[in-house]
């Protein structure tokens, strides 16, 4: 089957395809924020560049289209009819990226979460999921900076915004 569309076309329609601020990822950091979590966004200094980052609690979350990273649910098992061999292995690239990034911040003491796209659409159940995830000890603290070798300096209470002139 061609293509209905000319290559210059096809390349501004693929263009407008959005790698992050998807609804599924609008839809978990709504739910954080409505559990009063504060978060940042894509880091790039970490592996993989997670959706969803809590620094503090060292916790990573990928929020993961079924279809695109091979999940093993109805949608994330489809097999295109269109295109196949190409999105069959660009799905397979993408598996593999994802346990990459994956074991590459859980060797820097990250914990890592991914939220898959089917898992949005019961409310309830993302809502206690992420509780859940945030009530979870944070990682062990031989993975902390100080465990690693690194020297952890108290900060002086003024910078802590205690004892500061009022």
């Amino acid at each position: 089957m061609t293509d209905v569309f000319t290559p210059e076309k096809r390349s501004a329609v693929m263009a407008k395809v959005k790698g992050r601020g998807t609804k599924p990822e609008l839809q978990v950091r709504k739910a954080l924020t409505v559990l009063g979590v504060r978060y940042r966004l894509n880091r790039k200094d970490l592996p993989g560049s997670p959706d969803v980052v809590m620094a503090g609690r060292r916790l990573a979350i990928f929020v993961h289209g079924c279809f695109w990273h091979g999940h093993d649910c109805a949608r994330g098992s489809r097999v295109p009819k269109a295109n196949r061999d190409y999105l069959l292995a660009k799905v397979a690239r993408n598996k593999a990226r994802d346990a990459a990034a994956e074991a590459a911040l859980m060797a820097l003491g990250w914990r890592v979460e991914t939220i898959w796209e089917c898992d949005l659409k019961d409310a309830e159940a993302l809502r206690v999921r992420l509780e859940a995830m945030l009530q979870r000890p944070y990682p062990s603290p031989d993975l902390s900076p100080a465990g690693r070798g690194e020297e952890m300096v108290p900060l002086p209470r003024e910078r802590l915004g205690e004892g500061a002139a009022r």
